[in-house]
């Protein structure tokens, strides 16, 4: 038997991504662990800045702030997403897949705009708020601080339970629940004794998601915190204060961040390898016929929750119409002024979330396949470690990794400081270990024989990757991608750090927008932003010819 070679292009492409990760991963963090421990007088080894964190009240008080909401929010998320997904997988809830829609919407969108939204319902001058006063003659103040917080996070994570859960029951066997029931279990039995222990490793992996998202998230505290600190808030205003900034000590807080979110990553996966069950549905759960009451129970309380989650939403499109008599004051009359506004006042906005957005997918699909492929099909140390340095940026909060390009990037040779590239290549490394995780378990379905057999007819290994592995990951990878898509245009955390006037996206200029008070401008941005996630979805659904979102 003839020996098979290996073309020299696998080992070619992979020190070539390993090269791309070492220079934009790699080195920005090994920076930033620098700068924590140099004292800048002498560039001595020092700890000063770790030891002026946790000795001084005001610094730690802000991490226990971030435990106690985080684990708040990651609570309630979890507690939501886990009955709504059992609800809508054991009951025929109608209306089922327009819900799967508004959950993901509510979920894709970033937490801030929900922070803005809630602002203008229940802030100081809100409409609920002004409701409230009135029918019971009170001086309800708002829900800004603690209470605020948690309400906005909880309402905007649990959707990430609920997809994780959805998956999960999807693929539980609902012979097991039948077994349990013809043998006299009843249905709060076979829930808390079956089905919650099969899917509890599923709950705690996506809540732990939760929680680091949850945790390194400032735009939310810094909109309706108020005098509510929290530890990535005072990470930003140190990084990026007018009055007082030390790039020194923010390093330190980088770090600590990191290793916090380190921690609670390889907590998720030892949970993962300790607690989990192989689950085929070869009998899956179906809907069940309800009796009248607990099937209007059901359908209110699931109607109820997506409509609060939603309402950030619907409340931004709708004041996206209203004119503003003042900063913050709507009034009655329909008006396009707004829209007309940020078409006029800067009208690359727009165009440079769609370019930005496409030309990071377009990096993601080709670098996430390939390392993937690597990964699967041509395991060595070199595609190894490749394939761990492409779940830092997973781990890494968005607004440490800007923090990280700008101290990286800002000097020669590769100065990209201020630049669209720069924007480009933080989206992608964002994005892309999810690509690669979910290109990995398709390739893992494809049985290696249908390449061995068309190199053992004469084709290459590069041609029989690209007429037979290609087409065949081609739809996952599509539907993966558009999915990325929805998720990288409503990135926050990073480019916050490194845009400039010229290079601004539209969850950008909503941010800002809400800082200057001009409401108006933002819902519009924020309208444009939802409309596109909406029809990305429903794009999502006409090529996958999916009803749903499972994760």
């Amino acid at each position: 038997m003839r020996k098979r070679r290996y073309s020299p292009i696998w080992t070619f492409l992979a020190l070539l991504i390993l090269a791309l990760f070492l220079i934009f991963v790699v080195y920005p963090l090994v920076l930033i662990l620098y700068k924590s421990v140099v004292n800048p007088a002498d560039n001595s080894f020092t700890l000063e800045n770790f030891t002026r964190f946790f000795t001084r009240k005001y610094y730690t008080n802000t991490l226990l702030n971030s435990f106690s909401v985080t684990v708040v929010s990651t609570l309630i998320s979890a507690t939501l997403g886990l009955v709504i997904a059992y609800i809508t997988r054991q009951y025929k809830i109608t209306g089922s897949k327009w819900l799967n829609i508004c959950i993901v919407v509510s979920y894709l969108s970033p937490p801030f705009i929900g922070a803005y939204a809630w602002i203008q319902l229940l802030g100081r001058n809100g409409l609920f708020t002004r409701i409230i006063n009135q029918l019971f003659g009170i001086h309800f103040g708002g829900i800004y601080g603690f209470a605020g917080i948690v309400l906005v996070f909880s309402l905007q994570s649990f959707p990430l339970v609920y997809m994780y859960v959805s998956g999960a029951l999807q693929n539980l066997d609902n012979s097991l629940n039948e077994a349990a029931e013809s043998l006299g279990a009843n249905n709060f039995q076979r829930v808390t004794g079956i089905i919650l222990p099969l899917v509890l490793p599923t709950v705690l992996a996506s809540s732990l998601l939760v929680f680091m998202r949850v945790f390194s998230d400032f735009g939310t505290p810094m909109l309706i915190g108020e005098g509510y600190r929290t530890f990535p808030v005072v990470l930003y205003n140190q990084f990026m204060g007018e009055v007082t900034n030390d790039s020194y000590f923010a390093a330190a807080l980088c770090v600590i961040i990191m290793a916090i979110t380190l921690v609670f990553f390889f907590l998720q996966r030892y949970i993962a390898s300790k607690h989990s069950y192989a689950m085929s549905a070869l009998k899956p759960m179906l809907p069940r016929p309800q009796r009248p009451l607990p099937k209007a129970l059901c359908h209110v309380f699931v109607y109820l929750v997506v409509l609060v989650a939603l309402l950030p939403q619907l409340t931004v499109i709708v004041t996206s119409f209203l004119k503003e008599s003042t900063p913050g004051i709507f009034t009655t009359e329909l008006s396009l002024i707004n829209y007309e506004t940020i078409f006029s006042k800067n009208p690359r906005i727009i165009p440079n979330t769609y370019l930005f957005g496409l030309a990071a997918i377009a990096l993601v699909v080709v670098l996430g396949v390939l390392i993937s492929y690597l990964a699967v099909r041509r395991k060595s140390v070199i595609t190894s470690t490749v394939d761990t340095l492409t779940m830092l940026p997973y781990i890494i909060p968005g607004s440490v990794l800007g923090i990280c390009f700008l101290y990286a990037f800002a000097q020669p040779p590769l100065a990209l400081t201020g630049t669209a590239m720069i924007i480009i290549i933080s989206l992608t490394v964002r994005r892309m270990p999810y690509t690669i995780r979910s290109s990995t378990a398709i390739i893992s379905q494809i049985s290696p024989s249908i390449e061995e057999a068309a190199v053992s007819l004469g084709a290459s290994e590069v041609r029989s990757f690209g007429e037979i592995m290609l087409p065949m990951m081609m739809p996952g990878v599509i539907s993966g991608a558009i999915m990325s898509w929805v998720t990288v245009i409503s990135e926050l955390s990073s480019s916050i750090m490194l845009y400039r006037a010229s290079t601004q996206t539209l969850t950008v200029a909503v941010y800002t927008e809400v800082i200057r008070d001009c409401f108006g401008n933002a819902a519009a941005y924020s309208t444009v932003l939802t409309v596109t996630s909406v029809l990305s979805l429903l794009l999502f659904f006409k090529l996958t010819g999916r009803r749903d979102i499972s994760v």
